[in-house]
Order: structure tokens, then sequence, then C-alpha cells
């Protein structure tokens, strides 16, 4: 619908609140671009029919709607995507993807989505907590060595489980490709 300046006013929603239209004067078109790029090629394949969102697991219990996040990316609205927080609430268990009569492959959408929001410096602070603990330990949630280590003993198992915990060179190596990458630049914590 325009409005009486000229730009296009879409109403779009990326969780259960309602909120005011938003006023598009320039689309981002290359943000599709990109998003296509980075892993969600069918992204333009979306015709709205709202079944990633009418099945979403974590849409049934929070206000996330998988299809409001496509819908506004579709429409290039990068910042106001990469920057809600609803971005962070998908679980990944691909229950959208599965679901999806046009093969759009939400979940890798949204995980395209992800990664673009984390280049641009957008991560939620658990996601950057988690991601700083793999950087130093190998796994995101590390074990307390002395009481995990006694209490996996006692049942019969191995001290430490079979994860990068157990191979120091593993851990030198995920620092290596973090800081290779630049990952380990992204994840750090920002003073204000």
């Amino acid at each position: 619908m325009l409005d009486y300046s000229g730009q296009v006013s879409v109403v779009t929603l990326t969780s259960t609140e309602e909120k005011p239209a938003v006023l598009i004067s320039e689309p981002d078109t290359e943000f599709i671009e990109l998003i296509k790029r980075t892993g969600g090629p069918n992204i333009q394949s979306c015709y709205q029919c709202g079944t990633c969102s009418g099945s979403c697991p974590a849409g049934a219990r929070t206000n996330y709607l998988v299809r409001g996040i496509i819908r506004k990316a579709l429409l290039g609205l990068k910042e106001e995507v990469i920057s809600a927080p609803e971005l962070w609430y998908c679980t990944t268990c691909y229950t959208c993807t599965d679901r999806c009569p046009q093969d759009v492959k939400p979940t890798d959408v949204i995980k395209a989505i992800r990664n673009i929001a984390v280049q641009e410096g957008y991560m939620l602070p658990p996601h950057q907590k988690v991601a700083q603990k793999v950087l130093e330990t190998g796994h995101a949630v590390p074990l307390d060595k002395e009481s995990w280590q006694k209490l996996r003993e006692k049942v019969g198992l191995e001290p430490v489980p079979p994860n990068a915990s157990r191979y120091p060179e593993a851990i030198e190596e995920i620092m290596k490709i973090s800081k290779k990458s630049g990952f380990d630049k992204l994840v750090e914590e920002k003073e204000e």
C-alpha cells in the first residue's frame, strides 16, 4: 500500500507481537542475494504459506515467526532482520524444512541470516558466551573436571568424554581456525 509520501508501507511481523507498519523507501535487494550466497539459495521460492510458522515448535512457545523473518528478508529489510532477537529463537529442528512445500529450506535461510548477523556484529549474549566457551575449552558446555570426572568414573565411563575436552590439540586447532577465520573477533566481548 502507498502512503501519501509515495513510500511503500508494509506490515510485516517477525513475532506475534503487533508492530507498526514498516516504511520502505529503498529495499536492500543485495540482502536477498547475500542470503542466497550464504546458505539460503531457495529463499525466493517462499510464497508465504505459513507452513513453517505453523509447524515450528519454538513458535508454539515463543513469539517467533519463521515466516515473518523470511518475509522481511524478501522485502530487503536487512537491518530489521539481522537485529531481531527472534532470529535466535530457532532451535534448528528442521521441522519447517521437512514440511515446506516450496523447498525453501527455512532452517538454512535462518542459519544464513544468523551468519550475516554475526558478521554485522549482532549476536545474543548467551550465544556469544557459548561461542566463547567453545573457543576456550573446545566444548559448548565444559564440564567441571573434578566432580564430573569422579561421577563418570563411578558409573564406569572414562573420566573425560570423547570430545575436544579430551584432546588439547583439538582445542588448539579450534583456536587456529577461529583466528584464521576471524570468528574469535566476532564473538569477543565488546566494551560499551
